[in-house]
């Protein structure tokens, strides 16, 4: 398999990830303002700083406004982690590989696409209503349904479903990163009956809430962490995410699982291992925004061994071929 083929693949798999998850970050925002108390919709800039885009952010609107952070966001054709510029991203890796995925994934993620443009052309005043987010939601996880039933599970689709199953785990990270630097007013808040509802809130921004209530019932901090972080069924926790990638990061080298042969193959199974044997005691008293951090970082570095191992283009050695020979 061409490294430039498993590269779009791979990509193109992510950044519809991305946008699913990027509606669920401003969906989550805009359903806390329904219950939150007088000032709380200042608190926009945050949300900014936990997608990672505060800086081309600020060069560009300035002002964290609520129109302006959820246009930034979700229509903004300059920033390229915008629900926008991810499915425009995802929408040419998949041009460059329409040999290899299924037409029905090349007609869901086109529509996919126009469905955005087409609201982006509508949006009056930067206003988006909720259902909007609610049908990003959906169109990402058809397209995600589209890809498992209709293509061999074979290469392509495990390096699909390995680029998934990272963002997913990241982007989990952050929902409740979220809540850590955004929905959390002040420290007055901690055990009010608005605490619970803020965490109600990120449960339900990774659709966790009605599965959260049958395995733990009442919700709490503790709870909710141990349930998005550690279990290893439900699958938006980042536990059973890491899981999968490995699964498929082994099925792509045919490593055994327990074994590894290159870098990615060793730090993923690092982590894997570590959240095995993490307890939701130990995180909070690290603190959980600190282990998140962390594991933020950790989990770039699984990304960049993979872009160095799969993708990135390897000169021969000059010995054994002319020095511009390049190899895969």
């Amino acid at each position: 398999m061409l490294s430039r083929v498993a590269d779009s693949i791979y990509w193109m798999s992510r950044y519809v990830e991305r946008a699913e998850n990027v509606a669920r970050f401003v969906d989550v925002t805009l359903a806390l303002l329904l219950d939150a108390p007088a000032g709380w919709d200042q608190q926009w800039q945050p949300l900014v700083n936990t997608t990672g885009d505060h800086q081309a952010f600020a060069a560009r609107h300035g002002v964290a406004t609520r129109p302006n952070v959820i246009h930034f966001l979700t229509f903004d054709a300059e920033n390229p982690n915008s629900i926008l510029g991810c499915l425009r991203a995802a929408r040419e890796n998949a041009r460059t590989v329409r040999e290899i995925i299924s037409s029905e994934m090349w007609l869901q993620l086109n529509k996919f696409y126009l469905m955005m443009n087409g609201a982006a052309a509508k949006a009056n005043g930067h206003e988006v209503p909720r259902e909007f987010f609610a049908e990003v939601r959906l169109a990402s996880q058809l397209f995600m349904g589209i890809t498992d039933a209709t293509m061999t599970h074979g290469e392509p689709w495990h390096f699909c479903r390995l680029g998934r199953k990272l963002e997913r785990a990241d982007k989990t990270s952050r929902i409740l990163d979220v809540k850590y630097y955004v929905l959390l007013r002040s420290a007055a808040d901690v055990g009010t009956p608005y605490d619970d509802l803020q965490w109600a809130a990120v449960l339900r921004s990774a659709s966790a809430f009605e599965m959260y209530r049958k395995r733990h019932g009442r919700i709490s901090p503790q709870g909710v962490v141990q349930f998005l972080m550690l279990d290893g069924e439900f699958p938006r926790s980042i536990h059973y995410c890491l899981r999968a990638a490995r699964e498929s990061l082994h099925a792509i080298s045919g490593t055994p699982v327990g074994t590894f042969q290159c870098l990615p193959e060793k730090l993923l199974g690092q982590l894997c291992s570590d959240m095995s044997y993490t307890t939701v005691e130990e995180i909070i008293q690290r603190g959980l925004h600190e282990y998140v951090d962390q594991f933020q970082v950790r989990l770039n570095q699984v990304g960049t061994g993979i872009f160095e191992t799969f993708f990135a283009m390897k000169r021969a050695d000059p010995g054994r071929r002319p020095a511009h020979n390049l190899v895969q």
